[in-house]
């Protein structure tokens, strides 16, 4: 008997076992129906899908299959910041339990709304998404995603607490605190982004805590893309399984989708509450199953804020190749950066996520950088600012010979030239959340 075939023997523990494993034609005719009904809502209830839907010559009677939907218009975030604060909702707004919002750093704020019922499908959503990563009840969860108007936080919490474990609420920030916790209260799963999980980690080695040696054994990270390499730093850091967990706040927050922790090799995402389709971001036409483009999602089963074909800017690929825990829904490939978020460096495009699987392992550096983007007349130039490890040399001569070696591994390995600024241990600034990892600076350029 083969590995994969005894996993899928095995009683794997699921949270929804009949949804998570439901047959593909049986979960295409529950799409369908749901798809129609939701277009239907959509139409009535919101002013701004109806006029986009008129002005594209569609109506929902002109959806006959799961293909029809191309025929449909795309949500873009600024559709949102359009119709800001609450011109996107389905439901009256008394029938609104909860809010959510973006930071708005970057223009209007975007805002989310969750009636009762959605607010219960999130729960079993992320309950459904936490299991799959490998928690259990009973399981002691500890979450450090922010809570707030960001909706990582609050979605883990309700999230864990349906699947019947034990939160602890801990949120963002107090490093030594987080060490402490995760120490003595024995937590067992542990919920992050996986830049502040590093940041963790690299307290844990200056209280003298060695987080290999805790109770946890797995790691729920998302909110921000994160590479292979970084994957491996964690559950070396940790002595755990690392799992990807898929989500944003205009589709429901985190839960959209999950990687197991049996196969660890892309995000099953909920299909029967959710439609994906893959799109080249230029012509923005669809692209069939195995080719990368922007993940466009839309929901099923949202009552306040419904989202009809809305586009990501994430850049991954979708399969349905078979997964050794035997769940039938599409996977979503690890995100391997943002359409938005592409960087153009002499004419090359570069993901941020590209530079962090060539940084993260590079000897004698730690997993910490940051992007800095300025102006050299008139082209773009990038900076790349690493930090070297605790124990490495720091005089001036090893930091200029480390920038150099690093510099030229990135000229023959992705064909970019750039800047490297080699910093002692500790420089570059930690994140308490989501790393912000691209700093640009060209707009305040003179």
């Amino acid at each position: 008997m083969t590995t994969q075939t005894a996993i899928r023997d095995a009683t794997l523990f699921m949270f929804d076992r009949a949804a998570e494993c439901m047959p593909r034609a049986e979960l295409a005719v529950l799409q369908f129906d749901r798809l129609r009904k939701m277009l239907e809502r959509a139409y009535a209830k919101v002013p701004h899908f109806r006029s986009k839907f008129d002005a594209a010559g569609v109506k929902p009677e002109h959806l006959r299959s799961l293909d029809d939907l191309v025929r449909f218009p795309f949500t873009l975030k600024t559709d949102l910041r359009d119709n800001y604060p609450f011109g996107m909702f389905a439901v009256p707004r008394k029938d609104v339990l909860r809010l959510h919002a973006s930071s708005g750093t970057t223009g209007q704020p975007t805002v989310v709304g969750y009636t009762r019922r959605d607010l219960d499908l999130w729960s079993d959503l992320m309950a459904r998404s936490l299991a799959c990563a490998g928690a259990r009840p009973g399981d002691i969860v500890h979450n450090a995603y922010g809570y707030g108007l960001f909706t990582g936080g609050l979605g883990a919490h309700y999230g864990a607490e349906r699947l019947g474990c034990t939160v602890v609420p801990v949120s963002g920030g107090g490093s030594e605190r987080q060490v402490m916790l995760l120490r003595d209260f024995g937590a067992d799963i542990l919920c992050a982004t996986p830049s502040y999980a590093l940041n963790i980690a690299e307290v844990a080695d200056a209280m003298g805590v060695d987080m290999r040696k805790l109770p946890v054994r797995c790691g729920a990270f998302g909110a921000e893309p994160w590479s292979e390499a970084m994957r491996r730093s964690l559950e070396v850091r940790f002595g755990i399984k690392a799992v990807d967990i898929y989500g944003l706040s205009e589709i429901l927050g985190p839960g959209v989708a999950c990687e197991c922790d049996a196969g660890q090799n892309g995000l099953h995402g909920w299909e029967d509450h959710f439609l994906f389709e893959i799109v080249d971001p230029k012509t923005l036409q669809r692209l069939p199953i195995g080719e990368p483009g922007e993940l466009v999602i839309t929901t099923l089963s949202k009552e306040a804020l419904p989202m009809i074909r809305y586009r990501t800017r994430d850049i991954t690929t979708l399969t349905n190749e078979p997964c050794v825990c035997g769940r039938t829904h599409t996977r979503i490939m690890r995100v391997t950066g943002r359409d938005d978020d592409m960087l153009i460096i002499r004419g090359v495009n570069v993901f941020p996520s590209q530079l962090e699987a060539f940084l993260i392992g590079f000897p004698d550096l730690a997993p910490h950088y940051q992007i800095v983007l300025t102006r050299d007349g008139p082209l773009d130039a990038v900076t790349i600012e690493v930090e070297l490890v605790v124990d490495a040399p720091s005089d001036e001569l090893f930091l200029a010979k480390k920038a150099d070696e690093i510099r030229q591994h990135l000229k023959s390995r992705i064909g970019v030239t750039c800047t490297v600024d080699v910093k002692r241990s500790g420089a570059v600034p930690r994140s308490q959340g989501k790393a912000v990892r691209v700093k640009d600076l060209r707009k305040t350029a003179n």
